[in-house]
């Protein structure tokens, strides 16, 4: 039946191309964005676990810059360790040639007094970013960030790579005064060497030339040293340990962000060549939708025809 109160056809064509208007726009959205689930309303569940993934990235990224300044820091407590245990056994060697007979002790203590010097120097300046893990008071634990935890029930926390100065510290100082100590009990170069000496003395504060330096005192210097040389090597492999930890847990946590960012990506991303697709077929569908509504627009005037 034909009728001139109702187009049937032309309300029919008109839903249609309501729908496809829709659609393309829902389709235009994505093409341009990027993003199949841009919003909430889009798909709540999937909206919802990137939002918490996009977060927890950011949060690695951080963890990633904490990983790069404490890989800095013991960088620097390394080197410090380093250039000590080469001027440490630079003293040892002086030692050694103090022990012939005939040596002017003096003279080489002033050649002692000057590596001594280079030692409170090396400790003092091997801070980063006002941190100093080879000089400072006794027992001061680093911690560096090193990974960012969600578990199942969403609770949050922190992996952290902990290192005691002790086993770095070698100018242990007087919290008030901020000086070396004298005799102290934790650095490796203020302490007290090993043995019996007339006088007690550290590495930094030892002195050949004093009255009463017996040659077993000198004896005994020089096995105390060649121990405080060897409680460095063994502090200069737990930083080297620590710092190959912490370049193993960056290339980790970077590669843990590259698979979230590939995981919110496949929740949400919108495939490309099937929205350009997508968008070409409503383009066409919308052609021959103007061209039904035109064609049941038509109707009416058709029925005119027959009145004339």
């Amino acid at each position: 039946m034909t009728s001139i109160l109702t187009n049937s056809s032309a309300m029919a064509a008109l839903s249609t191309l309501r729908q496809i208007g829709s659609d393309m726009e829902t389709t235009q959205g994505r093409v341009s964005s990027g993003l199949k689930v841009g919003v909430a309303a889009d798909n709540a569940a999937y909206w919802s676990i990137a939002t918490t993934m996009k977060s927890d990235n950011k949060a690695l990224g951080t963890v990633q810059d904490a990983l790069g300044l404490g890989a800095a820091k013991t960088d620097v407590a390394y080197t410090a360790m380093d250039s000590s245990i080469k001027v440490v056994d630079e003293i040892k060697a002086k030692l050694v040639a103090a022990s012939e007979p005939g040596v002017d002790k003096g003279k080489v203590q002033k050649e002692i007094t000057e590596l001594q010097n280079q030692l409170k120097s090396i400790a003092k300046s091997a801070a980063f970013s006002g941190e100093n893990w080879v000089q400072g008071t006794a027992g001061a634990l680093k911690n560096i960030v090193g990974g960012f935890n969600r578990d199942s029930n969403n609770a949050v926390s922190l992996t952290t790579l902990d290192f005691s100065t002790t086993k770095s510290l070698l100018v242990e100082v007087d919290g008030t005064t901020g000086l070396p100590t004298v005799g102290g009990t934790a650095g490796m170069l203020t302490k007290d060497l090993t043995g019996t000496m007339t006088t007690a003395a550290s590495v930094l504060t030892l002195d050949i030339s004093v009255a009463g330096f017996l040659p077993a005192d000198l004896a005994t210097a020089i096995s105390g040293v060649d121990e405080v040389l060897q409680k460095m090597t063994d502090a200069g492999a737990d930083l080297g340990a620590l710092n190959k930890r912490i370049d193993m847990q960056a290339d980790f946590v970077n590669d843990l962000s590259s698979s979230f960012e590939k995981g919110i990506g496949r929740l949400v991303d919108a495939d490309m060549n099937e929205e350009s697709t997508r968008l070409k077929a409503l383009q066409t569908q919308q052609q021959l939708g103007v061209q039904s509504l035109s064609i049941a627009n038509s109707n009416s005037e058709n029925i005119l025809s027959l009145f004339r």
